[in-house]
């Protein structure tokens, strides 16, 4: 990658050597803490190009008020070319307007960096494990998974973009009563691919038809050995078979989306390794697993089933839980909380930091496994922040009716479904242009419906004018005459500007949709800089007999395309030549 500082990046360097010349001259105590002191552009782009708040947060370290602390700090950046205009606004404020020279100056970084522009060494080569996905290994991926998956690969992809190592995880929920009844399921199955009329689906199997094909596979495999055996004899075996059948099926429908994981962690294996145990142990001796009895359920009488029963508990409490919470059943089997908090465990062991994305109906064990997490690795050699995202289930629309979707019904949409129908950028996009913490409709007739209203289709048709006008022009972009440029051409290069500092702090939040919610932006300034051609022909690209002023149109349009393709490649989408 070519080493080259980007604008917003070389004006917080700008800012830091002007507050270091103020400490030199004793205007701010040294080792003033400079955290929270940003360069960003201003909320109204009336009031300038850059705003910067480091008179209003080292006013008090400094001991005076921010307008004085603001006044001195315009006095040396008053001495800075690149700056024409320094202003206070408010309580202390500094508003800067840039010289043409610092933005055409972006503009070549673009063109150099090419495909690196707004990479990052932010991450320090930090590894992060994400984990998504991590549906259980009943059945092909539906419409319910869809979301979080997306949004787990593209803040992946925004992670590695922005300097971390990261390891993709799903992990395998192969130890549960759900596999118990996919054997049964495909068991069942079997005995139909012997030829013997199985009649209904009875109530609590699998129905759907995915599982006819690992019937016929048993069946070749086995014939009739397990066809009349007590279920003692084939439960574990066809367990096996029917979870490998499934995480096959699994990882060719995520492969349809262009998600591939680096890691499949089997709770099973995890299990069986004496993880939990590990887990248990390593937290009585520091104190945060005891014996004790759970508390009636509250508000109401205890069910005439419940006993008091001494349970190993985690002191959750301690973390702001409500309660301790038991990490084992009274058969002596692990809970899932149990079972988690060790597979945290094992994952803290190679990540320098850990993010799960969950569906929203899983908010109410977030706060306890934070607990947990916080517990494990406090009094380890080095701390792993742990975070946890939401995401909110997907409404699916078909001619404005919802559609149903059941897992054991068998009657869902497939993410196979979904890709065939209106392909995978279609799909990864649109599930990024709302946070998703937030509720969301997918219908099927919008997300390829060719009107601004769309976002995916609005994006794409701006790259795609953008390549199409690079083709047709039958002049090269060239950065010779830039001085040629007028406010239409500056006003997008300082909209593509904008692409580091969205990368930087998306990757900080860990909210790939800011990418998405960016090209949004950065598409629409594209499009009006385009119609402005269309009302006013001495404002189109292409001039005829003027190659020059051409030749720099064109090579603005081609960084914005620069930046738009750099944007999609974070978010595992790919740019349109065409439409």
């Amino acid at each position: 990658m070519a080493e080259m500082q980007t604008l917003h990046a070389s004006f917080a360097a700008k800012i830091d050597a002007v507050l270091n010349a103020l400490e030199m001259e004793g205007h701010l105590p040294a080792g003033a803490n400079r955290a929270n002191v940003t360069v960003e552009p201003p909320r109204d782009p009336s009031h300038g190009d850059l705003s910067t708040n480091a008179a209003m947060v080292l006013a008090k370290q400094a001991k005076t008020n921010p307008r004085a602390l603001a006044e001195l700090i315009i006095e040396h950046l008053g001495r800075e070319p690149d700056i024409t205009e320094a202003s206070i606004a408010g309580p202390g404020f500094i508003n800067m307007r840039l010289a043409d020279t610092a933005w055409l100056r972006e503009l070549e970084a673009i063109a150099a960096l090419g495909p690196d522009y707004g990479r990052s060494a932010m991450g320090g080569g930090r590894t992060v494990n994400v984990e998504y996905v991590s549906a259980n290994p009943t059945g092909p991926m539906h419409m319910g998974h869809c979301r979080g998956a997306v949004v787990g690969d593209a803040l992946a992809g925004l992670l590695e973009f922005s300097g971390h190592g990261v390891t993709r995880e799903y992990y395998v929920n192969d130890a549960g009563g759900q596999v118990d009844t996919l054997a049964r399921s495909a068991h069942l199955r079997y005995r139909e691919a012997l030829g013997e009329d199985i009649g209904g689906i009875p109530e609590g199997l699998y129905p759907g038809d995915y599982l006819k094909p690992v019937g016929k596979t048993l069946a070749a495999k086995f014939g009739d050995k397990y066809a009349s055996a007590p279920e003692a004899e084939w439960l574990q075996l066809f367990k096996k078979k029917a979870v490998a059948a499934m995480m096959d099926m699994i990882r060719a429908d995520l492969a349809l989306l262009g998600i591939n994981h680096d890691i499949f962690a089997s709770e099973a294996e995890l299990q069986a390794a004496g993880k939990p145990e590990d887990a248990e142990k390593w937290l009585r001796e520091h104190g945060y697993v005891y014996d004790g009895v759970l508390e009636a359920p509250k508000g109401k009488a205890p069910p005439e089933d419940w006993e008091p029963v001494e349970l190993p508990l985690f002191r959750s409490t301690q973390f702001g839980d409500d309660q301790d919470r038991p990490i084992k059943k009274s058969d002596g089997s692990w809970t899932y909380f149990g079972a988690d908090l060790a597979y945290h465990f094992q994952k803290a062991e190679k990540a320098d930091a850990m993010i799960d994305i969950w569906g929203a109906d899983h908010a109410g064990t977030v706060k306890r496994i934070k607990a947990a997490v916080a517990a494990l690795t406090q009094g380890a050699d080095r701390d792993v922040p742990f975070d946890v995202k939401l995401v909110q289930m997907v409404n699916l629309m078909r001619d404005g009716e919802p559609v149903k979707m059941s897992k054991r019904s068998g009657n869902f949409i497939t993410i196979a479904d979904m890709v065939e129908e209106v392909g995978k950028d279609v799909v990864r996009f649109t599930m990024l242009t709302r946070k998703p913490e937030a509720q969301m409709e997918f219908d099927f007739a919008k997300v390829v419906e060719a009107s601004k209203d769309n976002p995916v289709f609005y994006l794409q048709y701006a790259h795609a004018r953008i390549r199409s006008t690079l083709r047709k022009a039958g002049v090269e972009p060239s950065d010779a005459h830039l001085d040629r440029l007028g406010e239409g051409e500056f006003a997008l290069v300082r909209e593509a500007a904008q692409f580091p500092r969205i990368v930087e702090a998306a990757a900080r939040a860990r909210e790939p949709h800011r990418i998405a919610f960016f090209l949004g932006e950065l598409a629409a300034a594209f499009h009006s800089y385009w119609n402005a051609g269309n009302d006013d022909p001495a404002k189109r690209i292409i001039q005829e007999g003027d190659a020059e002023l051409t030749g720099a149109r064109l090579f603005v349009a081609a960084q914005v395309g620069q930046v738009i393709r750099n944007g999609l490649g974070i978010l595992g989408v790919e740019a349109v030549e065409e439409m």
